[in-house]
């Protein structure tokens, strides 16, 4: 390998992991938009009547969701290289953080599909009242929303600890790592509320998220468009801390 491509790899992978990032806030907004305008919180049958005349779009919503979890675990690999020259222990915690919040999150986003099965044709649902499957349909998505804030609770740690590297690193503003150590304690707070006290919820959200969006599309932005100081990535790298 040559001199110059060892420089420009790391400038490479923070490309790379800025155009991710993009495209995964971008995917994120288009779920939300679906999920909004399909489901209707307390009826089912509305609800289930949505999910029968924008299937399309659901599903839609669906592979889109899929899409984003191989963009998130693609980023996962980048964090881990950028970040590994700053503290090896405390990377690789956060990279198993990510990893198990996108393991949850890709179980949890299989109920928008489960959602679709008893509004189907097949047989063996004629044993069901109508109500009773409106309230499966209800529930698979409800699932979704529980697995998904789970999965919220693992990044949220996992943006404390990258949020820690980036404003140790030396070659990413300090600011940033403030921003997305911030972004980490909304995402906390958000599911520790969600869980235990539920009915408060709705009264943050989505508020809460607000910092986490902004810290996250400022990285994404100087990632892509600013990259590392590659000198200093190299000098950490080279002292082997």
């Amino acid at each position: 390998m040559t001199g110059r491509s060892i420089e420009s790899s790391p400038q490479l992978y923070a490309r790379i992991g800025g155009g991710l990032y993009l495209m995964l806030i971008g995917l994120g907004i288009f779920g939300q938009v679906v999920k909004e305008k399909v489901i209707v919180s307390g009826d089912a049958a509305a609800t289930a009547a949505n999910l029968t005349s924008m299937e399309t779009l659901w599903r839609f919503g669906i592979a889109f969701e899929f899409l984003s979890l191989i963009c998130v675990t693609a980023l996962a690999m980048i964090y881990f290289v950028l970040l590994k020259p700053v503290n090896k222990e405390l990377n690789l915690l956060a990279t198993f953080l990510r990893m198990i919040g996108i393991a949850v999150e890709t179980v949890a986003a299989l109920n928008l599909a489960t959602a679709l099965f008893p509004l189907g044709n097949a047989a063996y649902l004629k044993a069901f009242t109508p109500e009773q499957l409106y309230g499966m349909a209800t529930l698979a998505i409800k699932s979704h929303s529980y697995g998904y804030t789970l999965a919220l609770l693992f990044f949220g740690f996992t943006f404390l600890f990258h949020g820690r590297l980036i404003f140790k690193s030396g070659f990413l503003p300090k600011i940033l790592g403030l921003m997305i150590q911030i972004g980490g304690a909304c995402y906390l707070t958000n599911s520790f509320i969600f869980f235990l006290a539920p009915s408060r919820s709705g009264m943050l959200f989505p508020w809460i998220l607000l910092p986490c969006f902004v810290a996250e599309l400022s990285l994404a932005l100087w990632l892509l468009f600013k990259g590392v100081n590659v000198q200093r990535w190299k000098d950490r790298t080279s002292l082997g801390v």
